[in-house]
């Protein structure tokens, strides 16, 4: 069994003589190749091949010129479809004289305005058409017996989405082909790729290819869409075209030249839609191909087809007689004409016929198979294998293979489509072919980068690959190191963003009345920070770091708190320890002169007791430096709240004593009864039973604790004792402050009485500092942070215990040990 090959080539633009209105018969198909065999397979397709030579754009051409251009018009196609299954030879519409003469199958493209009209026709037979091209979107109806060779064009366009956001290439401009898919393009793609954060530049349309008489508002149209291009801020532009879309590209670059528009043209990054493909009319073969050079395009997953080559070096218009499109193709590829003893040509080279293919550069003719072409291979194959699968099922009911052959060649063409649907097979180069029940081709595309040279050629170089079936992370791959860039990028990646990226330690801030992706980069706040380049918002570190002066890395924060390794503390430990001994030497000094009149006077064993309890507070300091740990925040000021009030209240004792002493001297005073060691012990006891009280209810209900204050300071974290129970810390400590106040009081009160007994005026003035020192302190405190905190408590103490040591113990010290003659009842009676 042998298949015919019916091609009817339809023209977009050719140069024939003005045709005269005809009632009877269309204007003719110029060409058409047809091939006998048991079953046909038609084919209708677009070809741009002759443009008028006087057109060069070296100069505005009249309009003259263009009134012997027939355009591509929908009748084209209503034509050939309609002479597809019309009777051989002639134009009978609706009339077959012969089985044969009705193709089984008919491949079409790649413009999608001919498989529109096409299908109108061929749809009424349910034949099936399929389609190297976009398959239109706007009439279901009419193309659901299309089969597209084409990936899908959601997945085409999501693979483009793919490739703008793997080189972060926000900020683009659209260019699209003036026809209903630009529409749905715009109204579905578009909002997709803005809620990926794509912004545009600009949206514009190529004009519609137009050689007629408004040919200058044409290419009005081109300037001013080139204009906007090339004026633009971004370095990407998408195209999405046609096939003839290439020849308004390789205009653009020109426009400026040839109109003298002062306007500096900028490279750019071009992605083009897999339905794009190189093109070119015959005044554009010296323009070079330069603009290409980096450019990225989507093209059908093909794989080099052997003897495709050899096949195109014996193509020859001498040897094919019946082809009359390959003469007219070789006139123009080659620039020379055949003799025609009709039509005296002057100027040109005479065709031989033996010119080489493979001596043309590519931007005249291509010797390896383009995605189009590969469609095409593939649609016969995909035709072939359901007319194969079919003829093995009706063997499979008969017994003679004549009997099946006449059956198969009866079988009306719509019996094809459910073999088509749900086909797969391998074709003849190994790679798998399958339609989905939607007729839609399993497959993926290839990224294409265009590499071009000087002489007017260049390379389609594989750089990645968008494969919708792949796992997911395999569905988009490309190698960066392959792409060659334009050349003003100087081969580095390039930017297309709307401004500067926002460094580290900014963030972005929507400017009014721009796109989303545009933006002004402003500072992070005061203690947040932004680790990556073009963040939405700023955040704050974790508790325990800190940003940096940056503001785009954390810190570790150190912990923070008074040791005795550094200065401060080695400082505030020396001075306690100081004074603790000093404290000590005191007490030696009044033990060793216990018996004498001025240690006598002072009441032995309070001044025992209080100097016993200065020690203790002086000690107490060494637990408030040093790490804090549970115990010793727990001890630290337990020891200092108990030895301070044991301390106040043994003062407060004796200035009561001296008091109720002198009181007692008085005839029929009844104080007489408290003077003495009871009234000693009740005092001191009750204090210490009310601070004691204090402090146990302190330590039951909410203890003090190592705590971490990551807030209070920036750069560190505060390892501090927690108080716990606020109320309780406060109770302990306004009882110590009420304690001085009384002890203030009244010894201000006694300050009168006899200087040889009376010690009053240096525990007022003892009390007196003590006041101040603590109000200075908590004044301060109240400002200061971290370590100094505990610092400023320490100094406290220190200044409170000190003050009460010596103003009370350094005079009577003196006496005893530097004046000890004073130290005798003698000199105390003198004095009384």
């Amino acid at each position: 069994m042998g298949f015919g090959i019916l091609v009817l080539l339809v023209q977009a633009a050719c140069k024939i003589p003005n045709i005269k209105c005809n009632i009877n018969e269309p204007p003719p198909i110029l060409h058409k190749y047809y091939q006998s065999g048991d079953l046909n397979i038609g084919g209708i397709m677009s070809q741009i091949y002759i443009f008028s030579k006087l057109i060069n754009f070296e100069q505005r051409p009249s309009d003259g010129l263009f009134d012997d251009i027939l355009l591509f018009t929908p009748s084209g196609s209503y034509d050939a479809s309609l002479e597809l299954i019309s009777a051989q030879g002639r134009f009978v519409p609706n009339y077959r004289c012969a089985v044969q003469n009705s193709p089984i199958a008919v491949i079409a493209g790649p413009n999608s305005e001919i498989c529109l009209h096409m299908a109108t026709i061929l749809c009424i037979y349910k034949i099936p058409q399929l389609i190297y091209g976009t398959i239109p979107t706007d009439s279901r109806a009419q193309v659901v017996f299309s089969y597209q060779m084409f990936p899908n064009a959601d997945h085409e366009f999501k693979g483009i989405l793919q490739l703008l956001l793997h080189f972060r290439w926000t900020w683009i401009g659209v260019v699209t082909v003036n026809d209903d898919n630009a529409e749905t393009f715009l109204q579905n793609i578009v909002p997709m790729y803005a809620q990926e954060g794509i912004c545009f530049d600009f949206l514009e349309r190529f004009p519609t290819i137009s050689f007629s008489h408004d040919i200058a508002e044409t290419v009005e149209w081109g300037i001013d869409t080139h204009r906007v291009i090339m004026e633009s801020t971004t370095n990407v532009v998408v195209v999405v075209g046609e096939i003839e879309t290439m020849i308004l590209l390789n205009m653009f670059h020109m426009f400026s030249r040839y109109e003298h528009i002062s306007m500096e043209t900028k490279g750019k990054v071009w992605i083009l839609t897999a339905q794009m493909d190189f093109t070119s009319l015959s005044f554009q073969r010296n323009w070079g191909v330069d603009f290409l050079h980096g450019a990225l395009s989507l093209a059908v997953r093909s794989k080099e087809v052997l003897g495709f080559r050899s096949f195109l070096q014996t193509r020859s218009p001498l040897l094919e007689k019946e082809d009359g499109f390959i003469k007219d193709f070789w006139q123009e590829a080659f620039n020379c004409s055949f003799p025609d003893p009709a039509i005296a040509v002057v100027g040109e080279e005479t065709c031989t016929g033996e010119e080489k293919l493979e001596t043309l550069p590519t931007s005249v003719f291509e010797m390896s198979m383009t995605g189009h072409s590969y469609s095409i291979y593939t649609a016969i194959y995909a035709v072939a294998q359901a007319l194969h699968k079919m003829q093995t099922s009706k063997f499979k009911h008969k017994t003679i293979a004549e009997e099946g052959m006449l059956d198969l060649l009866s079988q009306e063409p719509w019996e094809l489509h459910h073999l088509l649907k749900g086909l797969s097979f391998n074709n003849t180069v190994g790679q798998e072919v399958s339609f989905n029940q939607n007729g839609e081709l399993k497959t993926g595309v290839d990224i294409i980068n265009w590499v071009t040279f000087s002489n007017q050629s260049f390379l389609r170089v594989r750089v990645g690959e968008i494969d919708p079936t792949a796992s997911e992370g395999e569905k988009f791959t490309i190698s960066e190191g392959a792409i060659l860039w334009p050349s003003r990028f100087n081969q580095a990646q390039p930017f297309s963003l709307c401004n500067a990226q926002c460094h580290v330690g900014s963030r972005k801030a929507k400017k009014k009345g721009k796109p989303f992706c545009c933006y002004d980069c402003v500072p992070c706040p005061q203690g947040k920070i932004s680790s990556e380049m073009d963040t939405d918002a700023c955040f704050s570190c974790p508790p325990d770091h800190y940003p940096n002066e940056e503001q785009n890395l954390c810190i570790p924060k150190k912990i923070n708190f008074l040791s005795y390794e550094e200065p401060l503390g080695v400082t505030l430990a020396i001075l306690a320890s100081s004074f603790s001994v000093l404290t000590a030497v005191v007490l030696g000094i009044f033990v060793k002169y216990k018996d004498t009149p001025i240690v006598k006077a002072n009441n032995r064993s309070l001044t025992y007791l209080l100097l016993f309890s200065l020690m203790l507070s002086f000690s107490s300091v060494l637990i408030f430096i040093g790490q804090p740990k549970r115990v010793t925040c727990v001890l630290r000021h337990i020891i200092f709240a108990i030895a301070f009030c044991l301390a106040v209240s043994c003062i407060l004792t004796k200035t009561i004593i001296v008091v109720f002493a002198f009181k007692a001297t008085k005839p029929g005073s009844k104080m007489r009864k408290w003077v003495g060691r009871r009234l000693a012990i009740s005092v001191v006891l009750s204090c210490l039973l009310i601070e004691t009280t204090f402090c146990s209810a302190w330590l039951a209900s909410s203890p003090p604790f190592p705590d971490l204050d990551m807030h209070s300071m920036l750069k560190v974290i505060v390892l501090h004792c927690n108080a716990g129970s606020k109320t309780m810390f406060h109770c302990v400590f306004i009882f110590l402050i009420f304690l001085t106040l009384v002890n203030f009081t009244v010894a201000f009160l006694a300050r009168r009485l006899p200087d040889s007994f009376n010690e009053t005026k240096f525990i007022t003035f003892s009390m007196l500092l003590t006041c101040s020192a603590h109000g200075s302190c908590f004044l301060v405190y109240l400002s200061s942070k971290g370590k100094y905190t505990v610092a400023l408590e320490v100094f406290s103490i220190l200044i409170s215990s000190a003050a009460l040591l010596i103003c009370i113990f350094s005079p009577k010290c003196y006496i005893i040990v530097l004046r000890p003659q004073l130290n005798s009842r003698e000199h105390l009676k003198r004095k009384k």
